[in-house]
């Protein structure tokens, strides 16, 4: 039988990470060329409490273990920058630099949006001043990704990212993972986190539709407390789509996600396709780079075309 594992991953400064079943591997491209993969073991929950790995358990648990081993990794890849400037970071500078960012987050996606909402109670209808609140938050994330992408350091990160959805097309289309075949392969993938905070963001919409109009500090407390049940529904809507993404309601379904992720992708250079190659070489089984045929029926080029459509 052929590894039917959906492989994943995102993109660090100057690398790629990539999580297997077991393990995951950040690839770092080192300013003297040397490409540097640091392994490490995948400590789930879900090993211990497998009641965690049920629908709309499984997406909760995959936002905080996403988070954690993706800070590790952009720990890890900041670190092999800087070492070249005899400068790492600290384990206490890069919490502070970790504390702010999601500060800023919740501050931007959150507070923003809300307080912004706050002003349309004149309207009688909760539905209309929740689909606000959510066209705030979608306006508000789309000026801050093109504001960043206007950065140097930024577009090479989205570079890395076009790069790890190039080599993850080519390895679930059942080709050999050579920089050669990953170069005719799509920057887009229908699994990709920028369609998830698309669902998260859109899913939000749909369940504050039933809180009613509470006080703004509750209309707040409320976005993040519930966070982790609309990531358990976002998780499964994304699972649905990239696995019907041929079906008609599925298309119309990822394309707004599908064309956010041109905002958040950059085409890849050949070096950058290297490192996402080996990244996603750590996680495979051994001697394990391609699907077997029967495996790449349903995850083939052709179907990824489709999808971006």
């Amino acid at each position: 039988m052929g590894d039917k594992f959906q492989y994943g991953g995102q993109a660090v400064i100057e690398g790629v990470m990539m999580r297997g079943r077991r393990d995951v591997a950040i690839a770092v491209r080192k300013p003297d060329n040397e490409i540097i993969i640091d392994e490490r073991p995948v400590n789930s929950i879900t090993k211990k409490l497998p009641f965690l790995k049920w629908p709309f358990l499984r997406g909760t648990v995959m936002l905080f273990e996403s988070l954690i081993i993706g800070i590790q990794a952009l720990a890890f890849s900041a670190n092999q920058a800087a070492a070249s400037e005899e400068e790492e970071l600290s384990t206490w500078e890069m919490g502070v630099t970790i504390a702010i960012a999601l500060g800023l987050g919740i501050l931007l996606f959150v507070v923003a949006p809300t307080t912004l909402a706050r002003f349309l109670y004149g309207f009688k209808s909760i539905v209309l001043i929740n689909i606000f609140e959510g066209i705030f938050r979608i306006a508000i994330f789309l000026l801050y990704v093109l504001a960043i992408s206007r950065m140097k350091d930024i577009q090479r990160v989205f570079q890395y990212h076009g790069a790890e959805h190039k080599v993850i097309n080519t390895y679930e289309a059942g080709e050999e993972l050579t920089v050669e075949n990953a170069r005719k392969y799509s920057q887009l993938h229908p699994r990709c986190g920028t369609s998830f905070l698309l669902i998260v963001m859109v899913i939000m919409i749909l369940i504050f539709g039933f809180l009613g109009k509470p006080s703004l500090l509750v209309r707040i407390v409320s976005r993040i407390v519930l966070l982790p049940v609309i990531a358990g529904v976002s998780y499964e809507v994304l699972k649905l789509s990239s696995k019907y993404c041929n079906s008609p309601l599925m298309k119309v379904i990822i394309a707004p996600g599908m064309w956010l992720q041109r905002l958040t992708t950059r085409e890849a250079d050949d070096s950058q396709l290297e490192v996402a190659i080996q990244a996603l070489q750590a996680v495979l089984p051994a001697g394990n780079t391609e699907v077997s045929p029967s495996a790449a029926q349903d995850l083939t080029d052709h179907k990824l075309q489709e999808c971006e459509r």
